[in-house]
């Protein structure tokens, strides 16, 4: 009888869990192979932002290294008229702390002093083969679901998704900019 009452127990607890998922952490990802990480991401989805009001299809961000050990970052879009909107801005990591924890600049090079420049810029998620990331910040205010390809299965966005909804990212608003296949 008491065996019994353990595994029932057991079960019930279990049972609550999968119902009432545990929140996740919404923190940098602690290791981030940056050599791995430049290159072009394709934009699946994001939380609606001023400076991208004017994008309506084929977002993409391309990171690449320079020599002073930053990060270019060069964003583009295509705009209503078809036109292609490119913004290019800077990177760099923050330490001390988790490699993921990234702060990004668009303003110009004269004002890279000032701390309000710079905005943070975290990989709260990375796949371990680079084919996806989630990137985030501390507000929650900002959310982008990157990927290598220009599009993402339906299954693999909603388990972002879902992850996302755990770090407490209210995604009422997500705004989806990629074919779900």
């Amino acid at each position: 009888m008491k065996r019994c009452f353990q595994v029932a127990t057991a079960a019930m607890v279990l049972a609550a869990h999968a119902a009432h998922p545990q929140p996740l952490p919404n923190q940098p990802v602690a290791r981030l192979d940056l050599g791995r990480y430049m290159g072009q991401w394709h934009e699946i989805a994001h939380l609606p932002l001023v400076f991208q009001r004017q994008c309506v299809s084929d977002v993409t961000a391309e990171y690449t290294a320079t020599e002073d050990g930053q990060i270019r970052v060069r964003n583009a879009c295509r705009t209503r008229d078809g036109s292609l909107d490119t913004a290019i801005g800077v990177a760099r990591t923050v330490r001390p702390g988790p490699e993921g924890a990234l702060q990004v600049r668009f303003a110009p090079d004269c004002l890279s002093w000032l701390p309000w420049a710079w905005a943070d810029y975290w990989v709260v998620e990375i796949d371990p083969g680079y084919q996806w990331a989630v990137v985030g910040s501390p507000s929650r205010r900002y959310l982008w679901i990157l990927s290598r390809s220009p599009d993402m299965t339906r299954a693999q966005f909603e388990a972002i998704r879902s992850r996302a909804t755990l770090r407490g990212y209210a995604l009422g608003e997500l705004r989806v900019d990629a074919p779900l296949r």
